[in-house]
């Protein structure tokens, strides 16, 4: 089979690899809709997990299901599935502590293209295939299903860990598809005022029509200045950090008000600390909360979510801005989210609607 791979360090092209072989619970998948992230840019040209060689790139896929193992149930060959960037082992202890994405160690349920080959091959191997894939709703547009293994699941999370009160204020760092998503998982959780923060105009549109309220621009001046102008000196109750670089937690801690909690979404690719302000976060004693997590993922994650999406709650498709036709359009895709031009989103490659 064919694969986009990272060849090393700064370098990505087609390899060819024998099909992946399954187990008695596992599932071989074809892919039918993908979707390149800034993970896969950080892992590649920031070498941001370590150097990998001749490792397929890719873990937002939508599927069609080629052979099943033979203690798989739900699941049977022709099937049209969603396939959760995050592939738990559902029997680890981390999954029965109830943190699954955490198995076999920090980031261990992030399995595509970490250290197993991922979904931008012309076959790829999921794990427990009862318990990590989901069937595709019949009629759901595939532009906006492919946005719900990462980018809804991400976003969705960074919403749910930031307690955000009935009718309280939040502020959204970043305007990408995991900061949209998180605006709108705002709005669900029931979030009052939302500031969502970023200048790209498009994104900007999106922004609002998911929830946002506020529109901040960095350029206009210090984020955490504007959000704490905009709220009379008390800053917000919540605050999701859903991009941007290292000095980004500076914003988040200062526009935070004491007793609220700083949600963490974002991908930290490079460096080897992370900076934190001693007087915005009251000297370690202004009961300014963090919370961390990795993208939810399995079987009823992705249910659940396709449940929002079939019911009206927030339509995904507004975030694939580019999309693309045919597998081997998945490298144009790939480098499309590497330039990243001004009216881009997500990039999304059908492979075959009528399948």
């Amino acid at each position: 089979m064919k694969g986009l791979a990272m060849l090393r360090i700064g370098e990505i092209g087609w390899i060819e690899k024998d099909k992946p072989d399954i187990g008695p619970r596992d599932a071989l998948v074809k892919p039918l809709a993908l979707a390149p992230c800034t993970s896969d840019i950080h892992t590649v040209w920031e070498g941001a997990i370590g150097d990998r060689h001749n490792l397929i790139l890719g873990h937002e896929a939508l599927g069609i299901v080629d052979e099943v193992g033979s203690e798989v149930k739900d699941f049977k060959p022709g099937d049209r599935v969603i396939v959760p960037a995050i592939t738990p082992d559902w029997d680890s202890d981390a999954a029965q502590r109830g943190f699954p994405s955490q198995s076999g160690g920090p980031l261990g349920g992030w399995k595509f293209s970490n250290f197993k080959d991922g979904v931008f091959g012309e076959y790829f191997h999921v794990n427990l295939a009862d318990a990590n894939l989901a069937h595709l709703p019949e009629g759901m547009p595939l532009e906006a299903a492919v946005m719900i293994p990462d980018m809804l699941s991400t976003g969705f999370m960074g919403a749910e860990n930031a307690n955000i009160p009935m009718g309280g204020s939040v502020a959204v760092l970043g305007i990408g598809p995991v900061g949209l998503s998180a605006i709108a998982g705002a709005k669900l959780q029931g979030a009052g005022r939302i500031f969502a923060v970023g200048t790209r105009p498009k994104a900007s549109e999106v922004a609002k029509k998911y929830g946002a309220t506020d529109m901040i621009s960095y350029k206009e001046g210090p984020t955490d200045e504007q959000i704490l102008e905009a709220t009379g000196g008390d800053g917000v109750d919540a605050v999701i950090i859903a991009g941007g670089g290292e000095d980004i937690i500076l914003d988040a801690v200062r526009a935070a008000k004491p007793g609220s909690m700083i949600s963490n979404a974002n991908y930290f690719g490079s460096g080897e600390t992370l900076p934190i302000c001693r007087e915005g976060w009251g000297f370690g004693m202004a009961d300014k909360d963090f919370a961390t997590g990795l993208c939810p993922g399995g079987r009823t994650r992705m249910e659940q979510l396709a449940d929002i999406v079939t019911y009206g709650r927030m339509d995904p498709a507004l975030m694939a801005t580019h999309v693309f036709h045919g597998f081997d359009k998945t490298e144009e895709a790939l480098l499309l989210m590497k330039e990243k031009p001004r009216d881009l989103i997500k990039p999304v490659v059908i492979i075959d609607e009528n399948l």
